[in-house]
């Protein structure tokens, strides 16, 4: 992963969006702020460097449920202020605005959806009671135990426990080598897929482990290709993951290729190249834009706004910021604990499923599979 120095990242971590005029600032209390001007909604996540689509699709589901909320008179008749930061995928550089949006009156964040940035900024969001909700699935991120901490998404657990379900139990795959990183999405995927196997007794049949930032997996993968593995576990984000398999296949690996949310994504399908990437099986909450009528709608929404494909990231954001807006709105738009109360108790029937939030701040709890064909991710057969 790119690292930036801190001071000319937070020279430029500023709002590159914002909705609705410029007023007094929210509280941080349990009490409603300043009921005359807009409410502050903070997004944090990577807008440059290498994992800067994530926040690119983040940014634009969160800016989309905003959008909607505004057009029809905000919460309880107040705008609502969405402003974009860039931590650059930087744990140093989140924790650093985390205390910039606890001094300047944000009463919530979106994000981030780099699980190391938001391990690291959760401290400091849970001392200035600012409920956050992070695409992250670390198992780490519950770690923290903080209960202004939520997910808009499965952690690593239920992500890995359904893959291992399907290619292990149903497919009967049991030859299986490992690629994964050294950061904390990494080593989430790394030990979550790894327990979901310990527990049928299957041990993977290589283990690489690499840097975030490698782009050379020559060593590992010949390695791997020694043993022949019936499947590639691949563990990293999505321009990682790409060049992993794209390596791969160049080598002659012909395994089936399995991971979780990155594998799913256009930047995963364009970096492999959709040769590549066919029949790579995918673990994922969001598995298309044709799931229902609600994923449509969204879609349709997403592709008039932005002129891009809806995605999973774009999704989950779109879900989080609803969440967090309806939380505002039945609770007079109350900050702090009694916004993180109200949010957890709040269900939500999403674009991912229904929410159900659990004390480890966690709403979804299932995921299904696909599988990259011709170039689009569909639901594996039955």
């Amino acid at each position: 992963m790119t690292r930036f120095g801190i001071g000319r990242v937070l020279a430029c971590a500023t709002a590159v969006l914002t909705i609705g005029a410029c007023s007094a600032p929210g509280s941080s209390s349990s009490t409603p702020a300043d009921t005359s001007g807009p409410i502050k909604i903070a997004v944090v996540d990577a807008q440059s460097g290498q994992l800067s689509s994530l926040g690119a699709w983040e940014s634009k589901g969160a800016k989309l449920a905003v959008d909607q909320w505004n057009a029809k008179g905000g919460v309880n008749g107040r705008k609502v202020q969405l402003d974009v930061f860039d931590d650059a995928g930087d744990p140093t550089v989140g924790t650093n605005l985390a205390r910039k949006i606890a001094s300047e009156g944000y009463v919530a964040m979106i994000g981030t959806a780099e699980s190391a940035v938001t391990v690291a900024m959760a401290p400091v969001l849970q001392q200035a009671k600012i409920p956050s909700i992070t695409s992250g699935q670390s198992p780490s991120i519950t770690a923290v135990k903080s209960p202004f901490q939520f997910l808009n998404g499965p952690t690593s657990t239920t992500y890995d426990e359904t893959l291992a379900k399907h290619l292990v139990d149903q497919k009967g795959l049991k030859s299986i080598a490992f690629i994964t990183n050294n950061g904390s999405y990494g080593k989430g995927e790394h030990d979550a897929f790894g327990k979901a196997l310990a527990n049928r007794g299957v041990k993977p049949v290589d283990d690489q482990v690499v840097t975030t930032d490698q782009k050379d997996f020559s060593a590992a993968l010949t390695s791997i290709r020694q043993k022949n593995p019936q499947v590639l576990f691949v563990g990293t984000e999505e321009v990682e993951a790409g060049l992993i398999v794209k390596q791969a296949r160049e080598l002659g690996i012909t395994a089936v290729v399995a991971g979780a949310a990155p594998m799913g994504t256009t930047v995963y399908l364009s970096t492999a190249g959709a040769a590549n990437a066919e029949g790579t099986v995918v673990s994922s909450p969001y598995l298309s834009n044709e799931i229902n009528d609600a994923s449509r709608a969204f879609a349709q929404a997403y592709k008039a706004a932005y002129n891009e494909e809806a995605e999973l990231h774009g999704a989950k954001a779109f879900d989080g910021t609803n969440i967090f807006l309806t939380a505002l709105k039945s609770s007079n738009a109350a900050t702090g604990q009694q916004l993180a109360d109200t949010i957890r108790g709040t269900k939500y029937p999403g674009l991912l499923g229904t929410f159900t939030f659990d004390q480890t701040g966690v709403g979804i709890h299932a995921t299904a599979i696909g599988v990259i064909t011709a170039g689009k991710l569909v639901a594996a057969a039955s």
